[in-house]
């Protein structure tokens, strides 16, 4: 008999390693009161995980598009849901589109598939929880952008990146794949449960910015935890909304535990403040007074966050899942971030803003 898992794609980027953290904690206090119910973790990643992190999940050092090792996979776990983290962040698929559509498209693809194949095997549906981004909107202007302050899900989904056409591309992929199935179902089972989120700016207090359009900010405060000057790459104006990484990982887990009845539509936005760079900074020297940052803009980052709205409407999904931040600006500086980030660099010195290549988000 296969032995029941979460498998966890991208796992060694940002979000990876949060949501790790989390299910272990979860799996550990499951254990403890149910008993060992035989469900695994597995991770995948072109990356090793951290050691701290490898005791606790099987993991798989591949490619999502590794079809082999996915065949492998199934044959020997019965994978209940699947955490879908794995994807070329915006900045890097602008400079390799192809391999961001391989990656990012052609991956989902495999994985879906999969899933619906899992769902008929199994006679229940897999849960399929896929984080996507701000990325999928596409705001042609400054007016527009101040016109519609705070977007919902169905406006202004033209994105101006390869990265947010992937994303926009593969919700829809997940909710026809679910669709489809479901009017299947009397002949094949039952379809598979695609829940999608979507993602503002994310901030990481464990990891470092790992290649981001939305890096500049969390780029900002490990360079000033580490005394070193950061020329911030867009204008002291833009705005647009953040997230602390904790939030990030309580979203995706919070929407995987709710039944599917209540939900209203299969794809959400979610989110928690909205800081311009330059209110970001003033934060920032709050903390670090000596801190060093001045404002370079590349014209290429820059026209893309120039397209992503200032923040999001995420009311749906705080009505239907009772979504709700634990992190707002104040709190996710002055106790997440902030103190977390002083530590790690106490005597250590980390580049920043090295990317891995088949990592998540922003």
């Amino acid at each position: 008999m296969r032995a029941k898992a979460t498998l966890i794609t991208g796992a060694a980027g940002e979000v990876g390693q949060a949501l790790i953290q989390a299910l272990a904690k979860e799996r550990a206090k499951d254990r403890n009161t149910d008993g060992d119910n035989g469900r695994h973790i597995l991770t995948m990643d072109l990356n090793p995980l951290p050691a701290h992190l490898a005791t606790s999940v099987t993991h798989i050092q591949a490619s999502i598009l590794d079809t082999a090792t996915l065949d492998r996979l199934i044959s020997e776990y019965e994978i209940e849901e699947i955490y879908h983290l794995a994807a070329l962040l915006s900045t890097r698929a602008e400079f390799s589109p192809d391999a961001a559509h391989r990656v990012n498209v052609e991956g989902t693809m495999g994985l879906l598939h999969l899933a619906a194949q899992q769902s008929e095997w199994r006679g229940e549906p897999v849960r399929f929880l896929f984080p996507s981004s701000i990325a999928v909107f596409g705001l042609p202007d400054q007016h527009t952008k101040q016109q519609y302050a705070r977007v919902r899900e169905w406006e202004w989904n033209y994105p101006s990146t390869m990265y947010g056409c992937n994303k926009l591309y593969c919700e829809m992929l997940g909710i026809y794949f679910s669709r489809h199935y479901r009017q299947l179902a009397a002949d094949r089972g039952p379809s598979l449960d695609f829940r999608a989120v979507r993602f503002p700016g994310l901030i990481s207090a464990d990891t470092l910015p790992s290649g981001g359009t939305s890096d500049y900010g969390p780029e900002m405060l490990h360079a000033a935890a580490q005394g070193k000057p950061y020329a911030c790459f867009v204008r002291e104006d833009v705005r647009i909304p953040f997230m602390a990484m904790p939030d990030a990982v309580k979203a995706l887990v919070d929407i995987a535990a709710v039944p599917l009845e209540v939900l209203s539509r299969p794809v959400y936005n979610i989110t928690s403040f909205s800081l311009s760079a330059g209110d970001f900074r003033d934060r920032v020297r709050s903390f670090f007074p000596d801190c060093q940052i001045t404002f370079k803009p590349d014209s290429k980052r820059q026209r893309i966050v120039d397209s992503w709205p200032s923040d999001l409407d995420d009311s749906t999904a705080r009505r239907d899942w009772n979504w709700s931040p634990d992190y707002d600006v104040e709190r996710a500086f002055a106790e997440y971030l902030v103190p977390m980030i002083r530590r790690r660099y106490e005597g250590i010195e980390v580049p920043i803003g090295k990317e891995s290549p088949d990592q998540q988000l922003g």
